[in-house]
């Protein structure tokens, strides 16, 4: 399996051979170094590849961390699910994809703030005329009374809140460049997160 971190630059467009214009996603992928490896057979019982990228002042980081990087300061640490093995302090970098991968990335979404049911849930609100008064963008009955919730409101109910920053994963994407010595990877179409956010590219 091939992965990555790497963080959100902006969108762009890549010209195929087709002549066709493809709408991308410009990453910057940085070499990211091996921390750990987990095995079954070890104490974590699972298998999988722990990587850190980023630097950091080690002051702001806890003894506990600073010892399992062997003093190294990374801005953050992933693990990613795998069978493969690899040795602890070796790098990663942008050269482990080609041109026609299919990957999948996950990150966190844009944070929206609290947002009613009609932008949040795609609610379509109450009737604007006959009578009604105030509510357009209403949720409406949230089930109070008795009936299928019995006397209380269903768990899981859809109503008003913050929205955003939901961890998400957009799959079947293609790599349509890559340039390992500026760090970069193209990918095809949209990926969560807004400008500098955090993803992870896995081969799919």
């Amino acid at each position: 399996m091939k992965f990555i971190l790497a963080k959100k630059e902006g969108m762009t467009r890549v010209f195929g051979e087709d002549g066709h214009a493809h709408a991308g996603t410009i990453l910057t992928a940085d070499p990211v170094t091996v921390t750990q490896v987990k095995t079954k057979e070890g104490k974590d019982a699972y298998a999988a590849i722990q990587v850190g990228t980023g630097t950091r002042k080690t002051k702001n980081i806890g003894k506990a961390i600073l010892g399992h990087t062997k003093g190294k300061g990374y801005t953050d640490i992933r693990e990613f699910r795998t069978e493969d093995t690899a040795e602890v302090g070796s790098t990663i970098d942008a050269s482990v994809f080609a041109v026609g991968d299919t990957v999948q990335v996950s990150g966190l979404t844009k944070g929206k703030g609290f947002a009613g049911v009609v932008k949040r849930h795609g609610f379509h609100g109450g009737p604007r005329s006959h009578g009604q008064k105030h509510t357009e963008r209403s949720p409406g009955s949230i089930g109070g009374s008795g009936g299928r919730a019995g006397g209380r409101v269903a768990k899981g109910m859809k109503m008003a809140g913050r929205m955003g920053t939901d961890r998400v994963t957009v799959t079947n994407l293609t790599v349509l460049v890559v340039d390992p010595k500026a760090g970069k990877i193209i990918v095809s179409g949209a990926v969560p997160g807004r400008r500098g956010t955090l993803l992870e590219v896995v081969s799919a």
